[in-house]
């Protein structure tokens, strides 16, 4: 039995959806129990799944084109889940702060993306990455889903207003990447 095939096609998207597809970074930020901050981002990436799959994986590479992010690596891979980390800096105010997070991922192939932090300046971290397919390939709506609370003082409003403007940075970052490494393997038009 073949499972039924979902396409989106452009004249039945939502609002939301046309907004990613005119280069539109949507961001929504909530307050959940226990001072954690909940974060939604959504963008529409040029590139199929695979290619931002591949970026969205290349933990031992975030450092050369994730903003904030000073150092980056795998620790460990069992083949089901692997554990990496990532040192970055965040600033509050005027107000700098390294931070360290070692998070196991495992997912979905070209799906979904699960992350939860083991140890680091975080009290909760995790949440998961989500890749929908657009039109067979030629694109992929992501959508970045976290909750957080850093291990350190920090009101919940400097916590929001951090994600808030980090959230569509790092976004950005895995849509030019993706889309830049999507270029450099279509073929040419002299083949």
């Amino acid at each position: 039995m073949a499972l039924p095939i979902t396409v989106i096609n452009p004249d039945s998207l939502s609002g939301e959806k046309e907004r990613l597809l005119k280069g539109e970074i949507i961001v929504a930020l909530s307050r959940l129990p226990e001072g954690v901050t909940g974060v939604e981002g959504q963008i529409f990436i040029a590139a199929p799944p695979k290619k931002v799959w591949e970026v969205l994986t290349d933990y031992n590479n975030h450092k050369y084109f994730v903003p904030n992010v000073i150092d980056s690596g795998i620790i460990s891979d069992n083949g089901i889940e692997k554990v990496m980390f990532e040192k970055g800096k965040t600033r509050m105010f005027i107000f700098q702060k390294e931070v360290y997070i070692k998070m196991k991922v495992w997912g979905e192939h070209l799906t979904r993306l699960n992350f939860q932090q083991i140890t680091g300046n975080f009290k909760v971290y995790q949440g998961e990455w989500i890749l929908v397919d657009y039109l067979q390939g030629t694109g992929t709506f992501l959508t970045y889903k976290a909750e957080v609370k850093p291990d350190f003082y920090a009101p919940q409003f400097a916590v929001r207003n951090v994600q808030h403007r980090d959230c569509p940075l790092m976004m950005l970052a895995m849509k030019k990447q993706a889309e830049s490494n999507n270029v450099k393997t279509l073929p040419s038009d002299k083949e």
